[in-house]
């Protein structure tokens, strides 16, 4: 899964803009997410006055518009397709090798963010639809090397000896090594200790999940590292997001186009080491790279943007806690994957982390007297 620009809240989790459909987004509602005090954020929404320029009007995050059934269908389709990920991964490694994989997906899904722009051209405050200056452009190469290219290869990698199950478990880590990377990376976040907290159970819900009490790891211990390594980079591409980009006018659509498309140019680049070789396809690989180009790395974004626009960042954030969900019933239902014990119950642990981590639950420990001011 490509991971939401929801998550990019409190503690720099994830990434997304405001699109209702790909035919209905409308630019006087295109914005981007600033960085606010305290590390929290808020929306600055991009509004068409009757005059015509385009103006710039901050609105809170904790005002987020309400919303109805075309945002909750964008939330779970979302959910639905970025847990559904995994298996596609799974089906297509049939077929093709996994560096294929990951280069299909990619270029899918900058071709299709690309074609989105295009349609709407989304600009903030009546600026440029692309970032003129060249340091910007130089930022999204790395974030789209950091949030594409690696962890795309390494998901692909690693499911060819882990489940999807156990993969789209992990990949839920990503909102606790955001939190480690943001606090000692580049120092863009304090976490008090009930997110510390959150982290230590995070990191305790992983352990869980490997399980290296076990005598079976064998190959898989190196496909789980393998997934945890994806998640860090999906965490310190959020850190460096946060320290780089916080507060320039890109729309958000536009945010999610670069980051895929640099990573598609990187792709393309690498092409003859990473596309080229013996392929065996029939329809349900062609179908299973398709869904997860066109919809896991291209209108997921859309429609999660959407979704952040409608019930703010931090609401859309709780995508994390559905993609695991279906990545593991998929595996299970659809491709028979084993599961065990051990899964689940990490899984379980490592969401109790998150909660803690992005501050929706405040331990004791983290207040602080009235004497201490």
């Amino acid at each position: 899964m490509a991971p939401s620009l929801g998550a990019v809240r409190r503690i720099g989790t994830g990434g997304g803009s405001s699109l209702p459909t790909f035919g209905g987004f409308r630019t006087s509602h295109s914005g981007t997410l600033v960085a606010g005090p305290s590390g929290s954020y808020r929306w600055r929404v991009s509004t068409t006055t009757p005059s015509g320029p385009t103006t710039t009007a901050p609105s809170t995050a904790t005002a987020p518009r309400r919303g109805g059934i075309r945002t909750w269908a964008q939330f779970l389709s979302a959910g639905l397709v970025w847990g559904a990920s995994f298996l596609f991964m799974a089906v297509a490694l049939g077929g093709v090798s996994f560096t294929q994989v990951a280069w299909t997906r990619t270029v899918l899904g900058g071709l299709t963010l690309g074609l989105v722009v295009l349609a709407v051209r989304p600009r903030v405050a009546g600026g440029p639809v692309l970032p003129r200056e060249p340091i910007v452009w130089l930022h999204f190469l790395v974030i789209g090397v950091l949030g594409c290219v690696i962890p795309f290869l390494l998901f692909s990698w690693a499911q060819q000896s882990v489940t999807s199950s156990l993969a789209s478990i992990l990949n839920a880590t990503t909102p606790i090594m955001t939190a480690v990377a943001a606090t000692l990376v580049f120092r863009v976040e304090r976490l008090d200790a009930s997110r510390w907290l959150g982290v230590i159970v995070g990191i305790l819900g992983v352990v869980v999940i490997i399980a290296p009490w076990s005598s079976e790891l064998g190959g898989s211990l190196a496909g789980q590292l393998a997934c945890l390594g994806a998640t860090a980079c999906y965490g310190v591409m959020f850190g460096y997001t946060r320290r780089f980009l916080s507060g320039r006018p890109i729309a958000q659509t536009t945010f999610a186009f670069l980051q895929v498309g640099m990573g598609a140019a990187v792709m393309l680049l690498l092409t003859p080491i990473l596309a080229v070789g013996p392929v065996a396809l029939d329809l349900p690989i062609v179908a299973s790279l398709a869904v997860l180009g066109i919809l896991g790395t291209g209108l997921a974004y859309v429609w999660n943007i959407g979704v952040i626009r409608d019930w703010g960042p931090t609401n859309a954030s709780t995508v994390t806690y559905v993609t695991p969900v279906v990545g593991v019933v998929l595996g299970v239902l659809v491709l028979s994957e084993p599961l065990s014990w051990n899964e689940p119950v990490g899984a379980l642990v490592v969401m109790l982390g998150i909660v803690l981590a992005q501050g929706r639950v405040r331990m004791p420990l983290a207040r602080r007297s009235p004497a201490a001011g």
